[in-house]
């Protein structure tokens, strides 16, 4: 175990870079926060450095630091006693139902989207190169550690659903006013799902290229739902097609 006190130390000025998106991209590399996060970073053998203010041993390199430097690296209130430096996922081949994302910014909303994908068995996320940085520390901390098991994407959105609808896929989109009962579909694998942005919903060029729109009936008293309710909504229907 390695002790550092200092936050004038090169490593812990390192580590506060990872704090951000351009460091991490550079380094190819981001910090999680917690004991649970730990374990499954560990699990999954991302984990490079683990940072801690207890004594603790771990198989892993450990640096056992201040109080006052876990609390400048954490984005905590309450910031916990330990965090590590973890590699970036790896990118596998798709293979399933797909789950793309057009333009997702809040952080708390993507969290809860990829919790709701791995609950409802799809494992691939196709981010939009538009959306929130996966590696935001508010993504993390709402996945509860679950975006480790998944296959996430960051490519050009367009692109990639060409490519989908090439192998066979069928792109669907949301549309309350051209769309069907969700409840009334089932569309055979393998789907595509998109959701877009809070706000504005679907791009144009991302909906010309759905070739089905589907939609949530609700009570007229609710306008609209939150963008990570419906994609869980969703996910929960299409998982139910495929065990039908």
């Amino acid at each position: 175990m390695i002790k550092i006190e200092s936050l004038q130390n090169e490593k812990v000025k390192n580590w506060l870079k990872l704090k951000d998106k351009k460091y991490r991209d550079l380094e190819n590399l981001f910090l999680i926060e917690g004991e649970h996060l730990l374990e499954e970073g560990l699990k999954h053998h991302v984990v490079k450095e683990i940072i801690t203010s207890e004594e603790k041993e771990y198989d892993l390199k450990t640096y056992w630091v201040s109080k006052s430097i876990i609390k400048k690296l954490s984005n905590q209130e309450t910031p916990p006693v330990v965090l590590a430096v973890c590699e970036k996922l790896k990118e596998k081949e798709i293979k399933g139902n797909v789950l793309a994302l057009d333009n997702i910014q809040d952080p708390g909303n993507l969290g809860t989207i990829l919790r709701s994908s791995l609950a409802f068995q799809n494992e691939n996320i196709l981010l939009g190169n538009n959306c929130v940085d996966l590696y935001n520390p508010k993504v993390i901390r709402s996945t509860e550690g679950m975006f480790f098991d998944l296959n996430i994407l960051r490519k050009p959105l367009v692109e990639e659903i060409k490519k989908l609808k090439e192998q066979g896929y069928t792109i669907l989109g949301t549309d309350v006013n051209q769309g069907v009962d969700i409840r009334c579909q089932k569309i055979k694998a393998p789907i595509c799902l998109v959701i877009g942005n809070e706000g504005k919903g679907l791009s144009e060029e991302v909906r010309d290229l759905c070739e089905e729109f589907c939609y949530i009936p609700m009570d007229s008293k609710a306008e609209s739902l939150n963008a990570s309710v419906s994609a869980s909504i969703l996910l929960y229907e299409i998982n139910r097609w495929n065990h039908e």
